[in-house]
């Protein structure tokens, strides 16, 4: 199943829009959702039983904006697992948890994603699992960066596409 989340509490299906590589019948047993490509959008790869698993790309071209985050405990565990992130743009707030897994024999991209929209920047507010908190304000929208705890952005990297 595939749906696009319309903003208004409703969501619409889009199994053929998405192309062959959703409509197709596999038997699948897992997906995992992270940045393969670097390029700032969400890719999917789904594990099939007794096949080769299936990398959908996401290739949309767009004008909206992003900023993915690493993060490195010190303090906490060094995967930062159970580290909160507040993302606040324009009127709104994003919340996202770093996760160990995420579905059935899959596990996802650590780094956390916030879509923007047309927001160029966003604060953000980090609860780390020792207890500390972080903020960052108006880090720059399309890039990564890495924040470790306590010491704030070590590393940024602007996106494949610009």
């Amino acid at each position: 199943m595939f749906f696009r989340n319309l903003g208004n509490g409703s969501f619409e299906e889009l199994i053929e829009e998405a192309g062959p590589g959703v409509s197709a019948a596999h038997c699948s047993r897992g997906c995992a959702f992270g940045d393969f490509d670097n390029d700032g959008d969400i890719d999917v790869l789904i594990v099939n039983l007794s096949e080769a698993p299936s990398l959908l790309r996401n290739d949309v071209s767009g004008n909206n904006h992003w900023l993915k985050v690493k993060l490195v405990g010190t303090k906490s565990n060094r995967s930062a697992i159970g580290t909160r992130v507040l993302a606040r743009y324009g009127r709104k707030i994003q919340a996202q948890e770093v996760l160990s897994q995420s579905s059935f024999y899959s596990a996802s991209d650590r780094r956390l994603h916030f879509g923007l929209g047309w927001e160029t920047s966003a604060d953000l507010e980090i609860h780390w699992p020792s207890g500390m908190r972080e903020s960052l304000k108006g880090v720059t929208a399309n890039q990564i960066v890495v924040v470790k705890e306590g010491m704030g952005i070590v590393s940024d990297k602007k996106s494949v596409k610009g």
